[in-house]
C-alpha cells in the first residue's frame, strides 16, 4: 500500500485544543491544575491525548516558563552505590524522598566525594535542574559544594558543613552525644580507649591517626565526636592525647574488623573501642568474635547511628533521627522563605545502653 503523502502527525497543545474546541489553557490545566477542570472535562482532555498520542506538555517549555524545575537537587559525600548500601543514608533519603513527594518533586542526587577529582564539578551542577539543593555531609572543602554555592539558590546543609552564609542547617549536636558514650565508657571505669572513625579528608588515607589530621579535619561530624571523646577524658582527669585513633576511608563492617585490629595490635591496654558509626562498630564486634575476644567482659564496644543492624545486636550506641533529618531538610528547602534568613534546627539523639558495654575485666 502506498504511503501517504501527509503523514500523521503527533499531535500538540495546540492541536487538542482546536480538536475539542477548548482554549489551550485548558487542555494544560487538566495536567498541571487538575482542580481547575470538571472530573468529566479532564476525562475527555485525557481520552483525546491518548487517542491522537498527545505525551502531556512539555516539561522542559513549562520548566523554562515558571522558571522552576520542579525538582531538588541532592549534594551526596559519596558514590551513588554508597546511599544505596549505607543505612544511615539510606533512612535519610528516605525522609528527604517523603518531603519532596509530598511537595510534588522530584530528587536528583549529584555524587560528590573521593574519585570525581577529574570531573568537572561546576559543570555538573551547573546543568543539574533542580529549584535548590540540599547538602549532605559534604567536607567543606569540597569542588561540588563550591558549586552548588556558586549557584546562589536555597540550600539546606544535613550535618556539615557547619556556618554556610544564607544556608539553613538540620543537625545534631555530634560533640555533646559522643561526649555522653564516653562518659558512660569512664562511669564503668575505663580508662583506655581506642577509637574507629571515617576519615577526615577528602584524600584516602587509611591508618594511625596523629598530629595535623588529627586537628583539624575538613569533615565536622567525625571532628567534633572525636573531640566530644577528648572533653569527657579530660573532665575525668585522663589524657586526652592517650586515644588511639584510626581512620578507615571506606565505610563498612571489613573497614571496621580490620581497623579494630590495627588498634588492639598498636594498643593492648584499650579496654574500650569508642566507633564513630555502628556500621564500624559491627565490624569491630566482628573482629573480636573471630578472635575469641569476650564482649563487653575483655573489651566494650560502641557506635553511633541506631541503625537495625545495630539494635538487633544489643549494641550500646547512640541513636539520632536520620530519617527525620531528610524530612526537616526537605521541608525547609521546599518551604524556604525569601527573607534570606536561615533555620537551623538541632534534633535530639539518645545514649542506647545496649550488651555491648560493661566494666573493664568484668
Amino acid at each position: 500500500m502506498p504511503r501517504s503523502r501527509h503523514p500523521h502527525r503527533q499531535a500538540t497543545l495546540a492541536s487538542l485544543a482546536a480538536e475539542l474546541k477548548i482554549s489551550r489553557t485548558t487542555v494544560s490545566n487538566a495536567y498541571n491544575r487538575p482542580d481547575q477542570l470538571s472530573a468529566e472535562l479532564r476525562e475527555r482532555v485525557f481520552d483525546a491525548a491518548r487517542r491522537r498520542g498527545y505525551p502531556g506538555p512539555d516539561p522542559v517549555a513549562r520548566s523554562l516558563r515558571t522558571r522552576k524545575a520542579g525538582a531538588v537537587g541532592l549534594l551526596l559525600t559519596e558514590a551513588l552505590s554508597y546511599s544505596f548500601r549505607d543505612p544511615a543514608a539510606m533512612s535519610f533519603l528516605a525522609g528527604l524522598a517523603e518531603s519532596c513527594e509530598e511537595a510534588g518533586h522530584g530528587l536528583l542526587l549529584v555524587p560528590a566525594g573521593p574519585g570525581r577529582e577529574d570531573v568537572d564539578a561546576a559543570a555538573v551542577v551547573q546543568q543539574a535542574g533542580v529549584d535548590g539543593f540540599v547538602v549532605y555531609s559534604v567536607a567543606d572543602d569540597d569542588p561540588y559544594l563550591a558549586a552548588v554555592r556558586g549557584r546562589r539558590m536555597p540550600m539546606v546543609v544535613c550535618d556539615q558543613p557547619r556556618e554556610i552564609a544564607g544556608a539553613s542547617l538540620v543537625g545534631i549536636d555530634d560533640r555533646g552525644a559522643m561526649r555522653k558514650v564516653a562518659e558512660y565508657l569512664i562511669s564503668l571505669g575505663h580508662t583506655s580507649f581506642g577509637v574507629l572513625c571515617m576519615r577526615l579528608g577528602r584524600d584516602i588515607r587509611n591508618g594511625l591517626v596523629e598530629g595535623e589530621r588529627l586537628n583539624s579535619p575538613n569533615f565536622h561530624v567525625q571532628r567534633e565526636r572525636i573531640a566530644g571523646i577528648r572533653d569527657a577524658l579530660t573532665a575525668a582527669g585522663l589524657d586526652p592525647h592517650s586515644l588511639t585513633v584510626i581512620e578507615r576511608a571506606e565505610h563498612s563492617g571489613p573497614a571496621g574488623h580490620s581497623a579494630a585490629e590495627q588498634a588492639l595490635t598498636l594498643n593492648p591496654r584499650i579496654t574500650a573501642l569508642l566507633c564513630t558509626t555502628d556500621v564500624l562498630a559491627l565490624g569491630a564486634l566482628d573482629y573480636a568474635r573471630g578472635r575469641g575476644i569476650d564482649v563487653p567482659g575483655q573489651l566494650s564496644i560502641t557506635g553511633f547511628d541506631g541503625i537495625e543492624d545495630a539494635l538487633r545486636e544489643g549494641l550500646t550506641t547512640v541513636r539520632q533521627p536520620a530519617e527525620e533529618k531528610g524530612r526537616r531538610a526537605g521541608a525547609l528547602l521546599l518551604t524556604a522563605s525569601h527573607s534570606g534568613v536561615a533555620t537551623v534546627e538541632m534534633l535530639d539523639t539518645e545514649l542506647l545502653r545496649g550488651h555491648t558495654a560493661a566494666p573493664p575485666g568484668s
